[in-house]
């Protein structure tokens, strides 16, 4: 499946020395000054200098004293000091800086001096204060009193970049931090500088945008709809890197100091890549997230999902007590006698009361979410087997097929560290099928970014995304469903293929491919005959981890075959049951439908929402007998269940994600309070039902997970050989739906961040030139009617370069809740009906 490198010889690195402050130190050639300074504890005040940030020398405040040899070997100084952020070292250069220069220490503290001439005197009310860079350098190298007595020049503020960026002109340095974050790190230049002199500012560029007033929805390619507001999927990072307060966000703007909170360090539970994040709270409440430098994953920087979506925790709808339905009510019970209940109702359910009425039992699902930690998931997969004696169970709310199932069992599960971020980024040429980086891939998205000028990317897609334009993809146009065939088609004739063929190359499928019938399978394929790595990057934080944890129908854990006798007894001996269920599992789709047509008499939730399924669960939960839901929040779901159970959200405990890497990104409580994990409650549960499930902490079910370890060869299921599926004959008024998530929609994780939603984008339905034309050209709105009786109406966006007979919309957008208003998957056939607003 994939290439292996070989070793080979480390390269010696070409090492100059210099002398700084009277220390000798050799460092690799190329290296800045001021990095080579830090390398031995000197520290150089400096604003506009960032690792990760190309050099600017927009701020000055490093200016140091550099002499170099001439031809002569003698030294000669430069004749002015210079900026230690751009400047390189050289063999025998010597650097004084501050701490041994005179010239230097005034050079800094003049520049000091000037930056603060304009600048306001309001730290008392400004959020960057306590952590405040210039603060800090002003009382470290700057002048005890200032000479100024004009009136300083200020602007009205703020100005709404967007609904989430404010920017306070008058704090402003002109760094550059953001305009290079923007450009350099998420391409995104909606953001530069405007004007010349004292009047030089930050703004975007419009030059009308210092009149703004509000906020426009993004737009529908590589610039806003309005040629206004400041848009981007990680607008946060630049809050965080802006030296000084002139950047803030709404959602965190005056609402309190730095030495007021407590800080603690944690993992998003957003997406599948495991970005480090660090949480500061005060008196039990999340008040704001940052980035945690994470150089293996995520590096400096996260999306502004990850950021910005965590209030969610903390709604008025959150379940504190356990509730029992009583006379048709959900009541307030104890725990005692809500996990009673809920005991007696799986039983009963399960076939499991020792009565004859057992023989007309028809068996529980289970169905976790898929953003609960590995933990989580485990201790769901073994309550249902080893509890309630079953194989239904899956944690795949989405599109899921049996031939994803064997291809995660074959080629994922237990494959630690196969592919990760370093190789991502190394990649000479990447191919993505069913995966959007920027929309599904968060920080992924930056990696592949940093490597776009070395890097060739292909996508198979129904069009080029705004994040793959940005990437300079190369689009091999693909209708949704026909991707095995896209793959099966690359041959040693195409670009694409050649390019697969260098070593390091990555074949990136993503989730979506479930809906394709046969694209695993020629993925599969298309890696074994060029060599290139293949991995899978799947949307949610908790996709590799129910993978690795068995919380698959067909799945043990370590990606063990449950149709295999042998695996089932490893795991039973491991367990210490006699033996593991082994009727074939359903997956969601057809859990939720046995359910709904009494084929099932009971249901397991946690933490699933129904307007992510196709399938009507609320329907189901009505027809099944008894329904339990582990919940964080009162949701539909849970009012619709007969015991609700509390669990503890990602802050209030301790757990373990695995990214798509395989990577364990464990984290600990950042706020301690007594709700329970899902894992710690199942346990509970299972023991009132008789069974030592063994999940109680963290650390038991690691114990487990590394006892079995990964599946062997013999123990796994076999690699996916489906077929492609035929094209579907449409009629005049049909086409094939093309649908994935934007990064930011309205998933239940984004509750209660009105300012994070104002940023999302513009629900739009897209099509072809040619299929616009067959619709009519004179139309601006189109109308999709699925298989449920609700319709979804968007404006009519005409996408050069689109596949034709292909209607793409975004799954779970503002007016767009495919799952739920269609209940279609990428593929399916739509009706549709072209109309004028």
């Amino acid at each position: 499946m994939t290439a292996t490198a070989e070793n080979k010889p480390a390269v010696a690195e070409d090492l100059v020395t210099v002398t700084i402050d009277g220390i000798q130190v050799s460092v690799p050639k190329g290296t800045l000054v001021i990095r080579a300074a830090e390398q031995i504890g000197i520290d150089i005040p400096r604003f506009c200098d960032h690792p990760a940030l190309e050099p600017a020398g927009a701020c000055r405040q490093c200016l140091v004293d550099v002499a170099t040899p001439g031809p002569d070997g003698s030294l000669r100084a430069f004749p002015k000091p210079q900026a230690s952020c751009t400047m390189t070292v050289s063999e025998g250069m010597v650097v004084n800086t501050q701490h041994t220069s005179e010239a230097a220490d005034r050079a800094q503290k003049g520049v000091m001096e000037l930056l603060l001439v304009n600048h306001p005197l309001d730290c008392p009310v400004c959020d960057k204060g306590g952590e405040c860079p210039l603060q800090n350098q002003a009382l470290s190298h700057g002048r005890p009193e200032t000479r100024f007595v004009d009136v300083k020049r200020t602007f009205e503020k703020p100005i709404a970049l967007s609904s989430e960026i404010l920017l306070d002109r008058e704090r402003c340095i002109l760094c550059q931090r953001c305009t290079r974050f923007s450009k350099e790190i998420a391409g995104d230049p909606f953001i530069d500088l405007q004007n010349r002199g004292a009047q030089q500012q930050i703004g975007t560029f419009d030059e009308d945008v210092l009149d703004f007033d509000g906020y426009g929805p993004v737009g529908i390619a590589a610039e806003d709809e309005s040629g206004k507001a400041f848009s981007s999927y990680y607008s946060g990072n630049t809050v965080q890197i802006c030296p000084v307060g002139a950047l803030t966000s709404a959602a965190y703007r005056f609402r309190a100091r730095p030495f007021d909170l407590v800080s603690s360090p944690g993992i998003s539970e957003h997406d599948s890549s495991g970005s480090a994040l660090r949480t500061d709270h005060r008196r039990g409440k999340i008040l704001r997230r940052l980035a945690d430098n994470d150089p293996v994953v995520n590096e400096d920087w996260i999306s502004d999902k990850d950021r910005f979506a965590f209030a969610w925790q903390n709604q008025a709808d959150r379940i504190t007590r356990p509730l029992v339905r009583k006379d048709g009510e959900l009541v307030e019970v104890s725990w005692p006698e809500a996990i009673a209940a809920a005991a007696a109702g799986l039983r009963a359910a399960a076939g499991l009361t020792g009565t004859p009425a057992d023989k007309k039992a028809k068996g529980v699902g289970v169905l976790p979410g898929g953003r609960v930690t590995v933990e989580d998931h485990y201790a769901y997969q073994k309550f249902a087997r080893a509890v309630l004696r079953t194989n239904d169970v899956d944690a795949r709310h989405r599109a899921a097929s049996d031939e994803e199932q064997s291809f995660l069992g074959a080629y994922v599960a237990g494959t630690t560290l196969d592919v990760t971020f370093a190789d991502l980024e190394k990649a000479p040429a990447v191919l993505l099928a069913g995966f959007e980086p920027e929309d599904e891939g968060g920080v992924v998205f930056l990696r592949m970014f940093k490597a776009r000028r070395r890097q060739q990317v292909f996508t198979i897609a129904p069009f080029a995304s705004r994040g793959t334009q940005k990437l300079g993809a190369t689009l091999i146009a693909t209708a949704p469903g026909a991707e095995a065939g896209a793959l099966a088609s690359l041959t040693a004739s195409e670009p694409a293929f050649a390019a697969l063929q260098a070593e390091g190359a990555i074949i990136v499928v993503g989730e979506r491919l479930a809906s394709s019938p046969g694209a695993y399978t020629a993925a599969a394929d298309l890696a074994q005959r060029t060599g290139a790595k293949l991995v899978w990057i799947p949307r949610r934080a908790g996709e590799r981890g129910a993978v690795e944890a068995g919380a698959l129908p067909g799945l043990l854990p370590g990606g063990r075959d449950a149709g295999k006798a042998s695996a089932r007894k490893a795991v039973a001996a491991a367990w210490g049951v006699e033996a593991l269920p082994s009727a074939r599992g359903r997956s969601v789709s057809g859990i939720v439908a046995a359910a709904a047509a009494k084929e099932l008499d009971g249901l397991v939730l946690g933490g699933i929402e129904a307007s992510d399924i196709t399938a009507d669960l609320l329907k189901a939960i009505s027809v099944a007998k008894f329904t339990v839901s582990l919940e964080v929040r009162l949701t539909e779901v849970a009012l619709a269940a007969d015991v609700v159970l509390p669990v503890a959200p990602p802050s209030e405990k301790a757990g373990t994600f695995v990214n798509w890497e395989g990577r364990l990104r464990s984290f600990p409580v950042a706020i301690a309070t007594d709700a329970l994990s899902d894992h710690r409650v199942l346990d509970l549960l299972a023991r009132e039902m008789g069974v030592t499930l063994g999940t109680s902490t963290v650390e038991a079910v690691h114990r487990e997970l590394a006892a079995l370890g990964a599946a062997s060869d013999a123990e796994r299921p076999s690699a996916p050989k489906a077929s492609a599926a035929k094209s579907a004959k449409l009629k005049a008024d049909q086409l094939i739906l093309a649908t994935w998530h934007h990064l930011i929609d309205e998933g239940a994780l984004q509750d209660g961040e009105p300012h994070l939603a104002g940023t999302a984008r513009v629900a739009v339905a897209r099509v072809s030139p040619a299929t616009a034309q067959r619709l009519g050209t004179d139309h601006s709105i189109l109308t999709l009617t699925g298989v449920r009786r609700g319709s979804i109406s968007l404006p009519l966006v005409v996408t050069e370069g689109m596949v034709d007979d292909v209607v793409w919309v975004p799954t779970k957008s503002s007016g767009s809740w495919v799952a739920q208003d269609l209940g279609l998957e990428p593929g399916d056939v739509v009706t549709v009906k072209a109309g004028v607003a």
